[in-house]
């Protein structure tokens, strides 16, 4: 697993700095030209005190991707294996933080996002894991919806029982000691639901609603039915199921999305949408932890 450079390590001054970092932040990416400034730059204004280091992985990218991230100073992997479990793999395994933070290339923070994941550590050291919700930027009314509704039942479901249900891997930090590998033969929902259900089984997870990633709308393009038929029940929630069962990808991946969210819809589209939400959003908390059991019980 070749790197272009030894890891980058950011101090406050952003001047480099050889100690070992506590955070390693791991970001896949292709062809991500365009909104990977804006992450990367992100991440540098962190308000977080200690040395951090900042990893691109670049996943077979045929834009200027690498170049983007190697303009601001981070570490650029390549990992020619298609697939975001693969990306996160390589760049995980390169990472020398004692927490390993995973987020995406269209994504951006607020300035105290890693001082924040940080406390919620050192409030229980026992914790193995610390997730938080993602919110849309500049998302169709739906889409603002989905995830606030989505996420508060999360954390609804955490406070309540102490089980997280689901995480978003634009959000998540581990412990790197206690990290079990991802998934690679896994197209979609290995960087979530399969590394969720690890590690659930090695200590406590919490979920932290307050401390929110801002991501690309441009998944959300399509609109809010073909994101719950076809990319959150085919794609994510059956294609993990199916793929894990079998042991091999029979399931591909999804599409990739790289253009801007779509102008406003129709009232008969809004209508349709109202009903797909309330159906998704019972769906994807009921059934993405299921999945994970039915499939769990099977092996």
């Amino acid at each position: 697993m070749p790197m272009s450079e030894r890891p980058c390590l950011v101090r406050p001054d952003g001047r480099p700095d050889d100690s070992h970092p506590r955070f390693s932040v791991v970001i896949p990416a292709y062809n991500e030209a365009e909104l990977l400034g804006s992450c990367l730059d992100s991440l540098l204004a962190q308000d977080f005190r200690d040395p951090y280091e900042i990893i691109v992985v670049d996943n077979n990218s045929t834009d200027a991707t690498a170049d983007v991230a190697r303009s601001r100073g981070v570490t650029v992997v390549h990992e020619p294996r298609p697939g975001v479990c693969s990306a996160r793999q390589c760049g995980t395994t390169a990472a020398r933080g004692e927490i390993v933070v995973s987020t995406d290339a269209d994504t951006t923070f607020g300035g105290d996002w890693l001082s924040r994941i940080d406390r919620a550590f050192r409030d229980d050291p026992a914790r193995i894991a610390v997730a938080g919700p993602c919110r849309f930027a500049d998302p169709p009314w739906w889409g603002r919806a989905y995830a606030a509704v989505l996420f508060a039942i999360v954390s609804l479901v955490a406070r309540l029982t102490g089980r997280v249900l689901y995480v978003t891997a634009t959000n998540i930090a581990f412990r790197k000691s206690e990290w079990p590998g991802y998934d690679t033969e896994a197209t979609q929902g290995g960087d979530e639901l399969d590394l969720l259900r690890r590690l659930r089984s090695r200590g406590p997870v919490a979920f932290v609603l307050s401390n929110p990633t801002f991501t690309s709308s441009r998944r959300l393009r399509r609109g809010l039915a073909y994101n719950i038929v076809v990319t959150c029940l085919y794609y994510y929630v059956l294609g993990y199921a199916v793929n894990r069962l079998a042991g091999r990808r029979i399931v591909g991946m999804a599409p990739a999305f790289r253009a801007t969210a779509a102008g406003h819809g129709t009232v008969r589209r809004k209508v349709r949408a109202v009903a797909s939400l309330s159906v998704g959003l019972a769906f994807c908390v009921a059934f993405g932890d299921l999945a994970v059991h039915l499939v769990k019980a099977a092996l």
